[in-house]
Order: structure tokens, then C-alpha cells, then sequence
């Protein structure tokens, strides 16, 4: 394993615990602690930040390995490596941001961080994929 894997890895799992603590506090939203009065909507967009904050954590933890096997420009490689966790933090943030406000029942323009990050994410695995299959 690389020391920039290495790095990067050591980095992303320090975000665990901000991770552990948002699905705590989503928790305790649900049911019924926290004394917030949020719509079904915004509930439902703070679920699925949590859920997809979780999921492409892992996922960037996966491709710094994967990066480490990849026929890649260095830049790509940087790119690569900081797209990954970057996209998870757009994609969820774009879910978070996109709810907050008062009695919502649809997104506001700070959506927009989640289509910003579905692009990151989306270059990210198509660069590593490719980069995967072109390698010896």
C-alpha cells in the first residue's frame, strides 16, 4: 500500500465519526427526541444524505486501493483520489442543503451540490475504471 493510500485512508476514516454522529442525531430526529419540527420531505432528504454520506465513504476507502493499480497520469491519480471522498461529501451535503429551511416540502437551489457531486463521482469511477482496465 502507497503512503498517498495511506493518507488518504487515514483521512477518510477520521470522517467516520462525523458520520456516526449524524446518524445519532437522525435517530433521534425520527424518533421523536430531537424538538424539530421538519416535514416528511425534509426528513426524508436528511435519511437519504446519511445513507448516501455511509455509503460512498466506503466506496472512496475501496478506490484508493483500486488507485494504487491504475494505468494514471499522476494528476488523474490525485484527481481520482480526492474525487472520490469529495464527491460524498457534495452528494450528502447536496441532500442536507437542499432541505434546510422552514416547512419545505420541495428542494432549494442548494441542490445544486448534489448534481455537482453526482459529476464528480461520476468522472471519478469512470477515470478509475478505465484507468483499471488499461493497466498491466
Amino acid at each position: 500500500m502507497t503512503y498517498q493510500t495511506k493518507l488518504i485512508s487515514g483521512i477518510i476514516l477520521l470522517t467516520v465519526p462525523t458520520i456516526q454522529y449524524g446518524g445519532y442525531f437522525l435517530l433521534q430526529l425520527l424518533s421523536g427526541y430531537a424538538n424539530l419540527s421538519l416535514t416528511p420531505f425534509q426528513k426524508s432528504m436528511f435519511r437519504a444524505g446519511h445513507a448516501h454520506a455511509g455509503v460512498l465513504v466506503i466506496l472512496a476507502l475501496v478506490a484508493q486501493i483500486f488507485v494504487d493499480y491504475a494505468a494514471l497520469s499522476p494528476g488523474l491519480v490525485w484527481g481520482v483520489r480526492i474525487g472520490f471522498p469529495l464527491a460524498a461529501i457534495l452528494v450528502s451535503g447536496g441532500f442536507f442543503a437542499g432541505a434546510i429551511g422552514n416547512n419545505l416540502t420541495q428542494p432549494t437551489g442548494l441542490i445544486r451540490i448534489l448534481y455537482v457531486g453526482v459529476i464528480v463521482l461520476a468522472a471519478s469511477v469512470i477515470i478509475l475504471g478505465r484507468g483499471l482496465i488499461r493497466s498491466e
